[in-house]
């Protein structure tokens, strides 16, 4: 049996998107340099190191990195052994720790979320409620991957049902070049496949809390179908030339996450939803003995970019 405190969730769910809001994950920072270094597009190499400098500029500030601070996404992964010191839900738990990041008089981030959706349209002033999806597993403690995702990323999400015989990376290449440039590429491709029409869209998303490793699966090859569609994805998305913020170029996407599920031999539902350059997400876990504690990333890490912004 594991006693979690209400107060543990609230203050970690808080200083994590406290901290995904000026921290981008170190590896989507080493991607993005990586493609800049390698890029031919002038225009699209200016964007990069935009997108570069002003990440280490919001770390050394502790500043938002995007003026979009997101609509919260929280996968927990609950055991079956934990008991609860305090009376409120885990929901009430999680809302409480967004209200208190996002009205954090150090460092207020944007409130986004709107009541009333197809009416009056009001904001909640406080960035809550969040989208939570919870499970139950086995074990004492509880698994927590949140993400803060802006709009303009989620609203390109697509979502079909494709025939079995239909082709997945042909439907992501025909569909990629539709979505624009709003979601604010070089960015992360989160693709479900299989399960119902819901559960992929959900696939889809948790695929984008992993770190970015293609570059790692592509040394040492693919095992099995997943990894080679992904490379395959990876490749065909790049050749479109879409670029860094649609200025065209040789990279649009860092990585391909997938996630697949079991399905109806009739079906094959697909979903795909981007992470933009302000990729935002942090993984911790509780076990009892108090409030997660996230290592802040080392300056020194990050990559020195010149940005020469003419006279």
């Amino acid at each position: 049996m594991t006693l979690i405190h209400n107060e543990h969730v609230i203050q970690s769910v808080a200083d994590a998107l406290q901290y995904i809001s000026y921290y981008h994950p170190l590896d989507f920072v080493k991607a993005v340099n990586e493609a800049y270094e390698r890029e031919e597009s002038e225009a699209a190499k200016d964007a990069m190191a935009q997108i570069l400098i002003n990440s280490r500029l919001c770390a050394e500030g502790k500043r938002p990195i995007c003026q979009d601070t997101g609509i919260v996404t929280i996968f927990l992964k609950v055991g079956m052994s934990v008991q609860w010191e305090g009376d409120m839900s885990l929901s009430e738990m999680v809302n409480e720790g967004v209200r208190r990041a996002y009205l954090l008089p150090d460092n207020v981030l944007r409130a986004s979320i709107l009541a009333d959706p197809a009416g009056s349209r009001t904001n909640t002033k406080d960035n809550t409620p969040a989208v939570i999806h919870m499970e139950l597993v086995p074990g004492g403690g509880i698994d927590v991957k949140l993400a803060a995702k802006g709009g303009g990323s989620e609203n390109k999400a697509k979502m079909a049902m494709l025939n079995p015989s239909d082709s997945i990376v042909d439907w992501v290449v025909k569909t990629l070049p539709t979505m624009g440039a709003g979601w604010c590429p070089p960015g992360m491709l989160g693709i479900g496949i299989g399960g119902t029409a819901e559960k992929a869209v959900l696939l889809a998303k948790e695929s984008l809390m992993a770190p970015v490793d293609i570059h790692e699966l592509r040394e040492r090859g693919p095992a099995n179908r997943v990894e080679e569609l992904r490379l395959e994805i990876m490749d065909r998305a790049n050749s479109l030339g879409i670029g860094a913020q649609g200025l065209g170029g040789l990279t649009t996407v860092l990585d391909v996450k997938i996630l697949d599920f079991p399905t109806h031999a009739a079906s094959l539902p697909v979903a795909m939803i981007p992470n933009c350059a302000a990729t935002r997400h942090a993984h911790f876990a509780l076990d009892g003995t108090g409030i997660a504690e996230l290592t802040p990333p080392s300056l020194d890490e990050w990559p020195q970019i010149t940005w020469d912004v003419g006279p």
